[in-house]
């Protein structure tokens, strides 16, 4: 994958046995069966081009790596826990990106609440727990369908006894 990711293009094996071969001695049937192995798992599709097939990643190097993160930190049995040990890892380089991306997701409008009397910055209490689906000039909206302070189930639009349709 990383072969095909590097080149940002639908390629051939050909074109990839002629990179890997480099670095090291190796087959065009191995590099064709892995390329196919990648095709049958769904990391890369195909396309035949005469007789042979020029392949080109589903998904990139970020997403598949996003999707690795997000997978192990739902598996954790204390997520913010695992967290808190993760930014812990991190280089002071990594937290300005970590930092630059919860900016670019937050955008301007969202952020950390201010504490009342400490002036400590704390995140909002339903920040780790709801996802929020945000469209634009509206307010956010939980990500179960009910506006921000309805109880679950209440509908305001649908008056007493009525189902809001």
């Amino acid at each position: 994958m990383t072969r095909v990711w590097k080149w940002n293009r639908p390629v051939t094996v050909r074109e990839v046995l002629e990179d890997l071969q480099q670095e090291r001695s190796i087959a065009y049937t191995t590099v064709m069966t892995v390329l196919d192995n990648l095709h049958q798992k769904g990391w890369v599709r195909r396309e035949a081009e005469g007789r042979a097939y020029r392949y080109e990643a589903v998904s990139t190097r970020a997403a598949y790596s996003a999707a690795l993160m997000n997978d192990a930190w739902s598996q954790s049995d204390n997520p913010a826990a695992a967290l808190v040990a993760f930014f812990g890892m991190m280089s002071q380089e990594q937290r300005r990106a970590l930092r630059d991306a919860v900016h670019i997701v937050q955008g301007p409008e969202e952020g950390p609440e201010q504490g009342a009397d400490s002036g400590e910055t704390r995140v909002a209490p339903d920040a780790a727990d709801e996802k929020r689906v945000e469209k634009p000039d509206e307010k956010p909206v939980e990500a179960s369908g009910e506006k921000q302070g309805e109880k679950p189930g209440e509908n305001p639009d649908s008056g007493p006894g009525g189902t809001g349709r």
